[in-house]
Protein backbone atom coordinates (compact mmCIF):
# COMPACT_ATOMS: atom_id res chain seq x y z
CA UNK A 1 0.00 0.00 0.00
CA UNK A 2 2.87 2.39 0.89
CA UNK A 3 4.45 1.71 -2.50
CA UNK A 4 1.16 2.55 -4.22
CA UNK A 5 0.81 5.87 -2.31
CA UNK A 6 4.46 6.83 -2.92
CA UNK A 7 4.14 5.97 -6.62
CA UNK A 8 0.98 8.06 -6.79
CA UNK A 9 2.72 11.04 -5.17
CA UNK A 10 5.69 10.74 -7.51
CA UNK A 11 3.44 10.56 -10.57
CA UNK A 12 1.34 13.45 -9.31
CA UNK A 13 4.46 15.57 -8.77
CA UNK A 14 5.80 14.57 -12.18
CA UNK A 15 2.57 15.47 -13.98
CA UNK A 16 2.32 18.78 -12.09
CA UNK A 17 5.87 19.65 -13.10
CA UNK A 18 5.18 18.75 -16.72
CA UNK A 19 2.01 20.82 -16.68
CA UNK A 20 3.97 23.85 -15.43
CA UNK A 21 6.58 23.45 -18.16
CA UNK A 22 3.89 23.16 -20.81
CA UNK A 23 2.11 26.28 -19.55
CA UNK A 24 5.42 28.17 -19.57
CA UNK A 25 6.18 26.95 -23.09
CA UNK A 26 2.68 27.88 -24.23
CA UNK A 27 3.07 31.32 -22.66
CA UNK A 28 6.42 31.82 -24.43
CA UNK A 29 4.91 30.61 -27.72
CA UNK A 30 1.93 32.95 -27.27
CA UNK A 31 4.27 35.88 -26.57
CA UNK A 32 6.46 34.97 -29.55
CA UNK A 33 3.40 34.69 -31.81
CA UNK A 34 2.18 38.09 -30.57
CA UNK A 35 5.62 39.53 -31.31
CA UNK A 36 5.56 38.09 -34.85
CA UNK A 37 2.09 39.55 -35.44
CA UNK A 38 3.20 42.96 -34.12
CA UNK A 39 6.29 42.74 -36.34
CA UNK A 40 4.17 41.97 -39.39
CA UNK A 41 2.07 45.05 -38.61
CA UNK A 42 5.16 47.27 -38.17
CA UNK A 43 6.84 45.98 -41.33
CA UNK A 44 3.59 46.70 -43.15
CA UNK A 45 3.20 50.29 -41.98
CA UNK A 46 6.92 50.96 -42.48
CA UNK A 47 6.47 49.67 -46.07
CA UNK A 48 9.61 47.50 -46.05
CA UNK A 49 8.26 45.54 -49.02
CA UNK A 50 8.42 48.64 -51.23
CA UNK A 51 12.20 48.30 -51.53
CA UNK A 52 13.01 44.81 -50.22
CA UNK A 53 10.63 42.89 -52.50
CA UNK A 54 11.04 42.70 -56.31
CA UNK A 55 8.07 43.71 -58.44
CA UNK A 56 6.31 42.01 -61.33
CA UNK A 57 5.05 44.17 -64.15
CA UNK A 58 1.39 43.84 -65.03
CA UNK A 59 -0.98 45.81 -67.30
CA UNK A 60 -1.98 47.71 -64.13
CA UNK A 61 1.58 48.54 -63.14
CA UNK A 62 4.07 46.87 -60.82
CA UNK A 63 2.90 44.46 -58.11
CA UNK A 64 4.88 42.69 -55.40
CA UNK A 65 6.45 39.38 -56.35
CA UNK A 66 5.12 37.48 -53.34
CA UNK A 67 7.26 34.44 -54.25
CA UNK A 68 10.35 36.60 -53.53
CA UNK A 69 9.04 38.49 -50.50
CA UNK A 70 11.86 40.38 -48.71
CA UNK A 71 14.56 38.86 -50.96
CA UNK A 72 15.98 42.24 -52.09
CA UNK A 73 17.64 42.87 -55.43
CA UNK A 74 17.45 39.67 -57.47
CA UNK A 75 21.04 38.47 -57.92
CA UNK A 76 20.00 36.79 -61.19
CA UNK A 77 19.21 40.19 -62.70
CA UNK A 78 21.82 41.96 -64.72
CA UNK A 79 23.48 44.81 -62.86
CA UNK A 80 22.36 47.98 -64.61
CA UNK A 81 24.84 49.90 -66.74
CA UNK A 82 24.53 53.68 -66.93
CA UNK A 83 24.93 55.83 -69.99
CA UNK A 84 26.93 59.06 -69.73
CA UNK A 85 23.65 61.04 -69.59
CA UNK A 86 22.30 58.83 -66.79
CA UNK A 87 25.57 59.21 -64.91
CA UNK A 88 25.30 63.00 -65.10
CA UNK A 89 21.66 62.87 -63.99
CA UNK A 90 22.52 60.60 -61.05
CA UNK A 91 24.85 63.30 -59.69
CA UNK A 92 21.78 65.48 -59.11
CA UNK A 93 18.93 62.96 -58.81
CA UNK A 94 18.21 59.55 -57.38
CA UNK A 95 17.13 56.99 -59.98
CA UNK A 96 15.48 53.64 -59.21
CA UNK A 97 15.45 50.41 -61.16
CA UNK A 98 12.05 49.45 -62.54
CA UNK A 99 11.40 46.96 -59.75
CA UNK A 100 12.65 49.45 -57.13
CA UNK A 101 15.32 47.12 -55.71
CA UNK A 102 18.30 49.17 -56.90
CA UNK A 103 18.97 52.90 -56.64
CA UNK A 104 21.61 55.13 -58.15
CA UNK A 105 22.71 58.49 -56.83
CA UNK A 106 25.90 60.39 -56.04
CA UNK A 107 27.03 57.47 -53.80
CA UNK A 108 26.88 54.94 -56.68
CA UNK A 109 24.45 52.08 -57.12
CA UNK A 110 23.01 50.41 -54.02
CA UNK A 111 21.00 47.22 -54.01
CA UNK A 112 18.28 46.41 -51.50
CA UNK A 113 19.25 43.74 -49.02
CA UNK A 114 17.76 40.31 -48.65
CA UNK A 115 15.95 40.48 -45.30
CA UNK A 116 14.23 37.09 -45.60
CA UNK A 117 14.98 34.38 -43.05
CA UNK A 118 17.47 32.65 -45.35
CA UNK A 119 21.13 32.59 -44.32
CA UNK A 120 21.83 34.82 -47.35
CA UNK A 121 19.41 37.26 -45.73
CA UNK A 122 19.13 37.76 -41.97
CA UNK A 123 18.74 34.06 -41.13
CA UNK A 124 22.06 33.87 -39.26
CA UNK A 125 21.86 37.31 -37.69
CA UNK A 126 21.59 37.85 -33.96
CA UNK A 127 19.10 40.33 -32.59
CA UNK A 128 22.03 42.62 -31.69
CA UNK A 129 23.20 42.66 -35.32
CA UNK A 130 19.69 43.50 -36.50
CA UNK A 131 19.36 46.27 -33.93
CA UNK A 132 22.75 47.75 -34.92
CA UNK A 133 21.85 47.68 -38.62
CA UNK A 134 18.48 49.37 -38.12
CA UNK A 135 19.42 51.91 -35.45
CA UNK A 136 23.06 52.65 -36.33
CA UNK A 137 23.02 52.03 -40.08
CA UNK A 138 25.75 49.36 -40.05
CA UNK A 139 26.00 46.86 -42.94
CA UNK A 140 24.93 43.39 -41.73
CA UNK A 141 24.85 44.86 -38.24
CA UNK A 142 28.61 44.50 -37.92
CA UNK A 143 30.28 46.98 -35.56
CA UNK A 144 33.00 47.84 -38.09
CA UNK A 145 30.73 47.43 -41.13
CA UNK A 146 30.35 50.07 -43.79
CA UNK A 147 27.40 52.46 -43.50
CA UNK A 148 24.09 51.42 -45.02
CA UNK A 149 23.59 53.40 -48.22
CA UNK A 150 20.58 55.35 -49.45
CA UNK A 151 17.75 54.86 -49.90
CA UNK A 152 17.69 52.79 -46.67
CA UNK A 153 16.16 55.28 -44.20
CA UNK A 154 17.85 53.87 -41.08
CA UNK A 155 18.07 57.38 -39.57
CA UNK A 156 14.26 57.39 -39.35
CA UNK A 157 14.39 54.14 -37.35
CA UNK A 158 17.21 54.99 -34.91
CA UNK A 159 14.77 55.66 -32.07
CA UNK A 160 12.63 52.54 -32.48
CA UNK A 161 11.80 50.94 -29.14
CA UNK A 162 13.52 47.65 -28.37
CA UNK A 163 10.18 45.79 -28.25
CA UNK A 164 9.33 47.05 -31.74
CA UNK A 165 12.77 46.09 -33.07
CA UNK A 166 12.36 42.64 -31.51
CA UNK A 167 8.92 42.25 -33.09
CA UNK A 168 10.20 43.23 -36.54
CA UNK A 169 13.13 40.83 -36.12
CA UNK A 170 10.84 38.00 -34.97
CA UNK A 171 8.53 38.56 -37.94
CA UNK A 172 11.33 38.68 -40.54
CA UNK A 173 12.90 35.54 -39.04
CA UNK A 174 9.51 33.81 -39.47
CA UNK A 175 9.26 34.60 -43.21
CA UNK A 176 9.93 32.17 -46.05
CA UNK A 177 13.70 31.83 -46.56
CA UNK A 178 14.77 32.92 -50.04
CA UNK A 179 18.33 32.24 -51.13
CA UNK A 180 19.64 35.36 -52.83
CA UNK A 181 23.10 36.87 -52.44
CA UNK A 182 22.69 40.57 -53.17
CA UNK A 183 25.69 42.20 -54.91
CA UNK A 184 27.76 44.85 -53.13
CA UNK A 185 27.31 48.54 -54.02
CA UNK A 186 28.77 49.65 -57.33
CA UNK A 187 30.84 52.78 -57.86
CA UNK A 188 29.57 55.17 -60.52
CA UNK A 189 32.93 55.05 -62.32
CA UNK A 190 32.47 51.33 -63.04
CA UNK A 191 28.94 51.64 -64.43
CA UNK A 192 29.43 53.78 -67.52
CA UNK A 193 28.67 52.14 -70.93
Amino acid sequence: MKTFIISGLILSTFFSACKGVNETEISKNDNHQESIERGEYLVGIMDCVACHTPKLFTPNGPVLDNDRLFSGFNSKNEIPQLSVDELETSKRWVLFSGDMTAAVGPWGISYTANISSDETGIGNWSFEQFKRAITQGKYKGLENGRPLLPPMPWQAYKDLKEDDLRAIFDYLKSTKPIENVVPPPTSLTTTID
